[in-house]
């Protein structure tokens, strides 16, 4: 990011970080992560005890009411089962107060910033490397539902209203490519049409499922992806659940299917060969376990029934997403080149198609795991 004006300005993420309020002054701000929607940056201070916090801008694109943002982490981290215990279960990072008392801060044009504490010594993986892994970041994820399963959803906003509903994304991506010039078209994006155009009959299958009665709106987490899990240094166990922006009332099977679509593709969201994109039945196996150990006693039958369906239905939801960005040249999701998000897109739908060659087994996985 860079200055406003002249060599000597002060950044506007230094000049936005000295509006909170630290407790001690600032000694660096350096970019932190690798996230698609936000500007992150890490805030040290000059504290005796090392303190060090998370600086975020929050896209307004993605979220265009940020403060509920905020509200929903403070009513997050006062619910009974959240707060602070002895086995350190999972951590909810604190927020820090603007010096106006506010929970964020609004720079001069308008920038949504918010300030929350940075949890240390951790470490986050960009893909799964031993099915110990799996196993922890699918207890951390049931963990973090069994925490909220007690905490009404109406307590909580909608961050991002429309977020996982796929009929939602299906009928923007329709719009969008009704209008898309012939200029943009070519074999790859051709292959994705007709993808889509097969799997026209997934679209509906978990709203009309909750429409139906049959799956309960409960709190999600709402973006359990590989890299949003804290492990220790170990790696071993998980930390905290991290990137809470879209914590908000959902259907737990969107959870559970982006967990799995992030951690049972070893090849990642932009695999350098689209060929190396599979579905890992053992991670798959290892996370479900772990999940389900922890969840068991609130599930119920319905949510079993379509748990197959969430695991095909997100990756093809994302799919979908990143098509539609690409054909709006990039206007929402970070790239690194132009094609990126129709790569990305042919992977999500690579990977969908292992999903249903391997149905069978994964049924027979999701039956083995309920009964175990």
């Amino acid at each position: 990011m860079k200055p406003t004006s002249g060599p000597s300005a002060v950044p506007l993420e230094r000049s936005v970080a000295e509006a909170f309020d630290f407790g001690a002054a600032i000694r660096e701000i350096s970019p932190l992560g690798r996230g698609l929607i936000n500007d992150t940056f890490l805030v040290t201070t000059d504290s005796a005890i090392g303190r060090h916090a998370v600086l975020q801008r929050i896209n307004r694109r993605a979220f265009p009411q940020p403060e509920l943002i905020t509200a929903n982490l403070r009513t997050l981290t006062r619910h009974a089962n959240i707060r602070p215990r002895a086995d350190g279960v999972l951590q909810i990072p604190e927020i820090f107060s603007a010096r106006d008392g506010r929970d964020f801060v609004l720079d001069r044009d308008g920038g949504f910033w918010r300030a929350i504490g940075y949890i240390s010594h951790c470490t986050t993986f960009e893909t799964i490397s031993n099915l110990a892994q799996a196993e922890a970041a699918g207890a951390a994820l049931g963990r973090f539902h069994a925490l909220v399963s007690d905490l009404s959803p109406q307590q909580m906003h909608a961050t991002r209203p429309s977020f996982h509903k796929t009929p939602v994304y299906f009928a923007r991506f329709t719009d969008v490519a009704a209008s898309a010039s012939d200029q943009t078209r070519s074999a790859e994006l051709d292959g994705c049409m007709r993808f889509i155009e097969t799997h026209r009959h997934v679209v509906p299958i978990l709203e009309d499922a909750r429409q139906r009665g049959e799956l309960a709106v409960r709190v999600i987490h709402g973006d359990p992806k590989l890299d949003n899990f804290l492990f220790d240094t170990d790696g071993r166990r998980v930390v905290s659940l991290i990137d809470l922006d879209t914590v908000q009332p959902g259907l737990i099977h969107y959870d559970i299917g982006d967990c799995l679509r992030s951690c049972a593709n070893p090849a990642g969201e932009s695999p350098a060969k689209l060929d190396h994109v599979r579905f890992d039945l053992d991670i798959c196996r290892a996370i479900l376990t772990a999940y389900l150990t922890e969840t068991r006693r609130f599930l119920a039958p319905n949510d079993y029934a379509h748990l197959y369906d969430a695991i095909r239905l997100i990756p093809f939801e994302l799919g979908l997403r990143f098509l539609t960005d690409h054909l709006e040249n990039d206007a929402y999701f970070k790239v690194e080149w132009r094609g990126h998000n129709l790569h990305r897109a042919m992977a999500q739908f690579r990977l969908v198609a292992d999903i249903e060659n391997n149905a069978g087994h994964i049924k027979a996985l999701i039956d083995h795991t309920r009964s175990g």
